[in-house]
């Protein structure tokens, strides 16, 4: 019968200085180095193989502990399973979950940045994310994407919801998607707390039922020759960009990044390239007589390769400067409005059809399936339109006659 090993004390452990393998008992051993280091061994034999199996440093891992460790290992080699390659599975399955275990607002980063691609401008991702790290990272961005349940969705979204649920709306989609995406990415699984259909329009109102929704508010179409008359007396830049955005019925981004390149004088033709557009679509603009008047001026006085330079140089307008031009004349309504008043003529006062008034403020006109066959922009009756359209804002205040402007001389595209 082999002799048993006289156990260790921990007093032989704490003394022990001649290198080699001290046996503690039922293969346990003090592994002393040629440098006077220490550490835990276990060895055993498995399947006919002789294995040994560090369990850690003497100086960490006290003599009870590792007895403890190695108690663990005898119990699963009488069970034929190897220690080491237990302890092995179970590391990697511990560096897997690290791995997975994304925080809300990291897989919201990872989001964006994997969609950028896809948004119009960057502004848009960067309202995107600052919009989450306002209402949302504070209640649970630096959770594990894997506790977003709907408790912390509903804490989130429930103190915007009845002040201003179109911004509580667009939060939830946001934070819809992002969870949609961790489950693609294989960081959670389960139904996603933030779905509306069938969830969470069980637990809040709907955001139409909140609250009235307030539309832009818009200069009737009526008083426009009035205030087109005061805007002509505004010697500025900004006075300039205005006029050109009514008579051109398009957006401020568009207007303000306006380039020279983009502009076709010979053709009286402004093209929007798609990446300024909201639809991200390139939107052919004709250009009517008021709005080539316009182009002169500014090409009279190019300062850079904006159309509408801004204050420093190099840069455009501010995003706000239209705004402010048309508070200085003491409008309340927004500088988006103009398009609304468009829109309102245009359906009242003019016999164009529906998709021609739509495709002039590049809308989408119809579904994917009626947009795949409509592959045309009516660009020709576009050009009848704004120019009846140019033609009805210098209408003189007052009066019910129509100025019809003549077209500018042509000139050369500026370089």
């Amino acid at each position: 019968m082999p002799k048993q090993a006289k156990p260790l004390t921990a007093r032989q452990v704490e003394t022990r200085k001649k290198p080699g393998m001290v046996a503690d008992g039922a293969g346990l051993y003090l592994l002393v180095s040629p440098a006077g280091t220490k550490s835990w061994i276990y060895r055993y034999q498995l399947a006919g193989k002789r294995r040994d199996m560090g369990l850690g440093p003497a100086n960490e891992l006290s003599l009870a502990q590792a007895r403890d460790v190695a108690r663990e290992a005898r119990r699963l080699v009488r069970d034929s399973i190897d220690p080491i390659e237990a302890r092995r599975s179970k590391r990697a399955a511990v560096e897997a979950a690290d791995v997975t275990a994304r925080t809300f607002r990291q897989c919201a980063e990872a989001y964006a940045v994997s969609h950028q691609a896809g948004w119009h401008s960057a502004k848009h991702g960067r309202l995107w994310l600052s919009q989450l790290a306002a209402h949302v990272y504070p209640a649970f961005g630096h959770l594990p994407v894997t506790a977003i349940n709907t408790a912390l969705v509903t804490q989130a979204l429930e103190p915007l919801w009845g002040v201003t649920p179109k911004t509580a709306g667009a939060l939830r989609g946001r934070i819809e998607s992002v969870l949609d995406w961790a489950v693609a990415r294989g960081y959670r699984i389960g139904d996603n707390p933030a779905r509306w259909r069938g969830h969470l329009q069980n637990l809040l109102p709907a955001p139409a039922k909140v609250r009235r929704v307030e539309h832009h508010a818009a200069l009737p179409y009526a008083e426009l020759g009035l205030f087109m008359e005061e805007l002509r007396q505004r010697d500025a830049i900004a006075a300039r960009a205005l006029e050109f955005l009514i008579v051109t019925a398009t957006r401020t981004g568009e207007v303000i990044g306006g380039r020279w390149p983009e502009i076709n004088i010979a053709e009286r033709l402004w093209t929007v390239p798609a990446e300024r557009m909201k639809a991200g679509r390139e939107h052919r603009v004709p250009l009517s007589g008021a709005a080539m008047v316009i182009v002169h001026a500014m090409a009279d006085i190019r300062q850079s390769d904006f159309i509408f330079a801004g204050t420093y140089p190099g840069r455009p307008l501010a995003h706000d400067a239209l705004n402010r031009e048309l508070h200085r004349l003491g409008r309340q309504e927004t500088v988006h409005g103009f398009r609304s008043a468009f829109a309102q003529w245009a359906a009242e006062r003019t016999n164009y059809s529906f998709e021609v008034r739509e495709l002039a403020l590049a809308h989408a006109v119809g579904d994917a399936v009626v947009r795949a066959y409509q592959r045309s922009d009516l660009f020709d009756r576009r050009r009848r339109l704004m120019n009846d359209w140019a033609r009805f804002c210098a209408q003189p205040a007052g009066t019910g006659e129509v100025v019809h402007l003549g077209p500018p001389p042509v000139a050369e595209r500026p370089a």
